[in-house]
């Protein structure tokens, strides 16, 4: 156990946190998603996993030691719900508050097609497959950068 750290974050997790650099994207999914077969195409080339954790819990972890890319407008992307692309499903609202209360500040989501997520996907630096039983419940982050103290 280490002190101040959220003990959600194993040490797979922690260490592609770690090794990520500023501006690449991490892929948090649901467990319908092809994560196996998306990880396998990804930087790291393997899949993480965060099991026993929804969506929201997973991010907030994550969040906790990561900030957000602030030189971009939506650092945080949603996976569009099919035909309906503006439907903002429980999960996707439950991570937003997430976001929000991670940045101190309103800041909401991206959308991304289904298939166009998949693409962009394939392309993360990591996939982290979660618990996450709900539709809809796959998010892509951008990392940002921490400022010097002085």
């Amino acid at each position: 156990m280490l002190r101040n750290f959220d003990n959600r974050l194993n040490a797979d997790v922690i260490q592609c946190l770690r090794a990520m650099g500023h501006g690449d994207d991490l892929v948090i999914c649901d467990t319908n998603f092809p994560a196996d077969s998306v990880a396998r195409h990804t930087i790291t080339g393997n899949l993480l996993r965060m099991d026993n954790l929804t969506a929201a819990e997973a991010i907030e972890a994550i969040l906790s030691v990561m900030p957000l890319d602030s030189f971009v407008d939506k650092p945080a992307e949603r996976m569009e719900v099919g035909a309906n692309p503006n439907d903002i499903p429980p999960v996707q609202a439950e991570v937003q508050k997430v976001i929000d209360k991670a940045e101190g500040k309103s800041w909401p989501m991206g959308s991304v097609e289904r298939f166009a997520f998949y693409e962009k996907a394939r392309e993360a630096y990591a996939v982290i497959v979660t618990g996450e039983t709900r539709f809809y419940g796959c998010f892509i982050l951008k990392k940002g950068v921490i400022p010097p103290k002085a």
